[in-house]
């Protein structure tokens, strides 16, 4: 309700779609039309049927808009046009997408889940949570008789016929 009372406060219109009740804790599904950055619903993540709309005059406008901010946990894209579409998912980052629908990208256990940034760190669910939650030691050993050994000193008798040998061929 803060949210929405900010908003309107701001001068945001706010569109319920259906019946709110404070007494038994009942939010209706709301379309906040008219957002800016000034108000909170913009800056806070939402988890609730709040919907905010923003308008935008080009597609260029929309994508500057979405990377000017910090990088959301989930993103919706909306739309049949599958170059836009395509453009709009290459030249975004979020943790995680739907297209033309919500959730689901974190219903699918297959999928992995997690933010970008500030929005969170890593993956899970199923195989992806153990590796987010597990940390896997990486230990790199150098053979006795790895080539790359010639490299350092002491170089050695090896050093010196290869050094020979490499002469001869110029």
């Amino acid at each position: 309700m803060g949210l929405l009372d900010d908003a309107s406060a701001k001068g945001a219109t706010i569109i319920a779609l259906g019946q709110s009740d404070a007494k038994s804790r009942k939010l209706a599904l709301a379309l906040v039309v008219g957002v800016n950055g000034d108000m909170a619903i913009m800056r806070e993540e939402i988890f609730g049927p709040l919907l905010p709309v923003e308008a935008y005059t080009t597609l260029d406008d929309a994508i500057a808009r979405i990377n000017a901010r910090p990088h959301p946990l989930a993103f919706y894209y909306f739309g049949a046009d599958t170059a836009r579409r395509e453009r709009v998912l290459r030249d975004t980052l979020a943790g995680g997408v739907t297209v033309n629908d919500t959730l689901w990208h974190f219903a699918h256990e297959g999928l992995p889940f997690g933010g970008v940034g500030g929005s969170g760190f890593g993956a899970y669910h199923g195989e992806r949570s153990f590796r987010t939650f597990s940390h896997e030691k990486a230990i790199f050993a150098q053979s006795r008789a790895a080539a790359a050994r010639l490299l350092y000193p002491p170089y050695g008798k090896t050093f010196e016929r290869m050094l020979a040998l490499l002469k001869r061929m110029d």
